[in-house]
């Protein structure tokens, strides 16, 4: 734990231009944030003199980035906030925000009785409730659990193939693959496998964001400790890591070492997402993609505001402008509001969709078949809001790929 006199960040290099408060959504919606700069380098420069001047209302920034993707000196602004509410923060996460987090634990719970769980909180008298008991918004759509998980699935028609490839990546599924979108995992699997990789599971936990962001510290580090160790002995096997959620990726990556202090300096490099591999197997000539004849889509990406953080949505934009059949939009760039648990919270759902609607009016003008992404609840707060549904690159992919082809073409190698 660091010294409350010691800053960890390089926040004296801030050159008080505000371009962060200018990128940053929360700001323009929420006049009691105080904004990044005076929440980040400047609020810094007090706290580490004395703890008395941090400030509660810290708790408004999503964490999205984006001021360290706009800030021109390379600020890690957002990990100076995060870093701020771990070491002064005084508000106890209460029961609201302990189910938010723990998203792996929720979902073994949901899953024996995921119909009768998706219909009740599905309902209007159940969402009064949790709005007026817990302050979850009674207007936030949930999404649905999956009595049959990814990892089932793998188990029982997947696994048994694995060991006949020999390039092998360990998969991290995370949360959402295994509770409620089943279907990205087995894209994945299907894709590999059609590229000549075999996929290793890995007894992964939760990457640990949620608890993150509602003040679970100790729990996301214990996460991350256990995760890094995981992963030591994958790579030390001659595998990456790669995952298909673009915030499971980046938490791994970047909020380990610079928000938990966790080490993850010998497995970083390794740790990927499934777009930037796939693309980079491709383009180096190591694989060989055979697309469908007939396969047509009119496509609108957004790119998830930590995909600009790690700079990755441009081998998405590739991989699937790749396929014939397919007509690309790039959306501008704009946060979708909900950042995770943040726009389930009833003091934020309000901000979460002013964030958004940029967004969801843009996505609304261009009427695309459907709304390609690499961030779950990014998937969520566009189908709730706009009504377009929401799918994974790996999941496209799949479905535009001549499988049994590419198999072929990459086995004659």
């Amino acid at each position: 734990m660091q010294e409350k006199n010691v800053s960890f960040n390089n926040f004296e290099q801030c050159i008080k231009c505000t371009i962060c408060t200018a990128y940053c959504p929360v700001v323009a919606v929420n006049p009691s944030y105080p904004g990044p700069k005076q929440a980040g380098p400047d609020g810094e420069r007090l706290r580490i003199k004395d703890k008395f001047f941090f400030d509660e209302n810290l708790k408004y920034c999503m964490n999205c980035k984006r001021c360290e993707v706009a800030c021109p000196s390379g600020v890690k602004i957002a990990d100076l906030i995060q870093s701020a509410r771990r070491r002064f923060g005084r508000d106890i996460p209460d029961l609201r925000d302990r189910i938010l987090a723990n998203t792996d634990f929720m979902g073994k719970v949901a899953r024996p009785v995921a119909p009768l769980v998706n219909a009740v909180v599905a309902s209007k008298p159940v969402k009064s409730v949790l709005d007026v008991m817990m302050d979850i918004d009674k207007n936030r759509t949930f999404p649905a659990y999956q009595r049959k998980g990814f990892v089932r699935w793998f188990k029982r028609e997947a696994a048994s193939l694995q060991e006949s490839f020999p390039k092998k990546v360990a998969f991290f599924h995370g949360c959402s693959t295994e509770y409620q979108h089943p279907e990205v995992g087995q894209a994945f699997v299907k894709v590999m496998n059609a590229l000549g990789f075999g996929v290793s599971l890995i007894n992964e936990k939760c990457c640990g964001v949620a608890m993150i962001a509602n003040g679970l510290w100790n729990q996301a580090r214990r996460h991350a400790e256990h995760n890094v160790k995981v992963f030591s002995k994958v790579v030390a096997e001659g595998m990456p890591v790669v995952a298909v959620s673009s915030t499971c990726a980046f938490t791994m990556r970047d909020e380990y070492p610079d928000v938990l202090d966790v080490d993850n300096s010998a497995v970083r490099d390794s740790i990927t997402l499934v777009e930037k591999f796939l693309f980079e197997l491709v383009d180096s000539g190591a694989v060989k993609l055979v697309f469908k004849e007939d396969y047509r889509a009119r496509i609108a990406y957004h790119v998830p505001c930590h995909n600009e953080k790690l700079g990755w949505g441009i081998f998405t934009k590739a991989l699937v402008g790749m396929i014939p059949g397919v007509s690309l939009t790039v959306l501008d760039s704009n946060c979708c509001g909900m950042a995770g648990t943040y726009g389930f919270k009833k003091e934020n759902y309000a901000y979460s969709q002013e964030i958004g609607r940029p967004l969801f009016e843009q996505i609304k003008s261009l009427s695309p078949d459907f709304v390609c992404c690499e961030c779950e609840t990014c998937k969520w707060q566009i189908e709730m809001s706009t009504g377009y549904t929401v799918l994974n690159p790996i999941v496209i992919l799949a479905e535009a790929l001549d499988l049994e082809a590419t198999a072929a073409a990459n086995s004659a190698d």
